[in-house]
């Protein structure tokens, strides 16, 4: 789930979602916001599994819990560490 393996697709796992939201994230961003990006980014590619919510927000407390980004009110934020 959070790595690929046997039965989770690389562009599935976690980590590679993750680091989707990274990419398309600025400074700060809304949740709605970073999904209509990378729900776009991953549209554009030839053969991407689909992407559910409940994946996206998964990927969302993945980087939470890692450190990556933080909240500040309604805001993701990247985390000043990195």
């Amino acid at each position: 789930m959070i790595l690929p393996g046997k039965h989770i697709k690389p562009d599935r796992a976690l980590v590679t979602v993750g680091s989707e939201v990274l990419a398309v994230m600025g400074d700060t961003s809304t949740v709605s916001e970073l999904w209509e990006a990378v729900s776009s980014l991953r549209s554009k590619r030839q053969n991407a599994s689909p992407l559910p919510f409940d994946w996206f927000i998964l990927s969302l407390s993945l980087l939470y819990a890692i450190g990556a980004i933080d909240t500040r009110g309604d805001l993701l934020i990247k985390s000043s560490s990195r």
